[in-house]
């Protein structure tokens, strides 16, 4: 397949240019390891110039109403459907994932800018009783403000539409800092906004060094929330800035989430279930199963079925029509990845299966399964963000469950059974913010998406996803 990779520069109030200093840093295809294409490095002055544009916008946009802001939202998913076989392959090119993977995302993106213009319809306010028949007594809802977002390479689009489609649906600003090392879908997403008709420096788009993105776009006056999605320690040094500056804040974190196999379910619809979620975006996914726990009774045939289906999956370029599984996004995270596995075998874990490795020119992992890992090892204790997974055999559901629950982390959890009893334990025991059981179908539009403990809070999804970005104004009258 022949396709071209952008070059991507910053957009500030309405317009694409490059940084200040003319800076630019190079983006990487993660499956040949070569030089694609490059980004426009912001400097501060960039910077403040998109949080004043963001500022500037900010009350017009909120005055606009929520149709007119909803009807923009809509035309850019029709937009970004109309154009997702061309921008599925820029983002395999940058990102690593299969061709489908990544036009399905496109599509979900979509879906989520049409499921955020109708919530913004929807931000209701409420008239409270008042004690005295010549007094009027309101909550309003209101937008909180301009709002900085800071997205990850795993969903490039998705994730940042996730903050955009709640943030623009009820009125705030946005400064957004997507991923360094997939900036060209973002950027595609920014440009079906504009094409749909959104005003200038209501959506500002940035990349350069994080850490210094961060240190200046958080503390700023002009930002009044700020959303993140990342890792467990990079969200806790966000949230205490934020903190200190009093800034509104929502965290989605990582996780390490379990999956409790049951002797009573069905073992051939929960390993392909397992398999099938695991190796998508070759483990990249915050809600990604990582440590499989399956009853003593059906351990070795869900072992020995897993170990099959991991046999067949091909890895390669996502490119390839073939490919089940593609790069990691980068040789760090091909490095991180292979430290844990290799780490967990010096202390004694067993490898189950080693799948495909693939050419070795990119960003490549193999797809792993480990038994008998120590808990002590990190891999148990760290979450792996890649193809790798931890099999572990359990007696009791007492023991399932407070394994599931040993870690900080509460972002999602899978079981598979066919007993109510069991069904209603998880519901009720688990600590995470996500359970699926019987599937792992997590992630719709209408569905909330967050985590619990150290793996964040407030929801990028569903109905609770815009209360974030709306603050409640109390409004009391009385006639004269």
């Amino acid at each position: 397949m022949e396709t071209t990779y952008p070059d991507t520069q910053l957009l500030i109030d309405g317009r694409w240019r490059d940084g200040a200093l003319g800076q630019r840093t190079a983006v990487y295809d993660p499956a040949t390891a070569e030089v694609i294409g490059h980004y426009a490095m912001a400097e501060p002055a960039d910077l403040e110039e998109a949080v004043q544009a963001a500022g500037s916008a900010f009350a017009a946009w909120r005055d606009a109403g929520a149709y007119a802001r909803g009807s923009i939202l809509r035309q850019a998913a029709v937009l970004l459907r109309e154009r997702a076989d061309t921008l599925a392959p820029c983002m395999t090119m940058e990102m690593g994932k299969p061709l489908a993977e990544a036009r399905a995302e496109v599509m979900s993106s979509a879906d989520l800018l049409d499921w955020f213009a109708g919530e913004g319809q929807r931000a209701y306010g409420q008239v409270i009783p008042a004690r005295s028949p010549n007094v009027t007594q309101m909550v309003l809802k209101q937008p909180v403000g301009p709002v900085v977002a800071f997205t990850p390479w795993n969903f490039p689009m998705s994730q940042l539409v996730r903050k955009l489609g709640a943030a623009l649906a009820v009125g705030c600003t946005v400064v957004a800092k997507p991923p360094e090392d997939t900036p060209a879908s973002p950027a595609a997403l920014a440009q079906a906004l504009l094409d749909a008709g959104l005003p200038p420096g209501v959506l500002n788009i940035v990349y350069g060094e994080p850490a210094d993105i961060a240190n200046y776009l958080i503390p700023h006056p002009v930002i009044r929330k700020v959303s993140f999605t990342g890792s467990v320690p990079v969200g806790k040094q966000l949230a205490a800035l934020a903190g200190k500056h009093m800034k509104r804040i929502t965290m989605e974190l990582g996780g390490h989430n379990p999956v409790i196999v049951c002797e009573d379910a069905n073992v051939e619809a929960a390993v392909a279930a397992v398999a099938g979620f695991k190796l998508r975006n070759a483990g990249q996914v915050c809600i990604s199963p990582t440590r499989v726990l399956v009853q003593r009774g059906i351990y070795d045939r869900f072992a020995a079925a897993l170990a099959e289906h991991v046999k067949k999956v091909r890895t390669g370029s996502g490119l390839e029509p073939a490919t089940a599984m593609g790069p990691l996004v980068s040789e760090r995270r091909v490095k991180a990845v292979a430290g844990l596995i290799q780490e967990a075998v010096s202390e004694g874990a067993q490898v189950l299966v080693e799948g495909d490795a693939a050419p070795r020119a990119g960003f490549f992992q193999a797809p792993t399964v480990l038994t008998d890992v120590s808990l002590s090892s990190r891999i148990q204790n760290e979450e792996p963000f890649g193809p790798v997974a931890m099999l572990s055999p359990f007696d009791t559901i007492d023991e399932a469950i407070a394994e599931a629950n040993r870690l900080p982390y509460g972002l999602a959890a899978y079981a598979f059974t066919s007993s109510i009893r069991n069904s209603q334990r998880f519901q009720t025991e688990l600590e995470v913010g996500m359970l699926a059981i019987n599937h792992t179908l997590l992630g719709l539009p209408e569905l909330p998406l967050g985590g619990v403990k150290d793996s964040g809070y407030g929801s990028e999804g569903g109905s609770e996803a815009i209360n974030s970005y709306l603050i409640s104004k109390l409004v009391t009258q009385a006639a004269v």
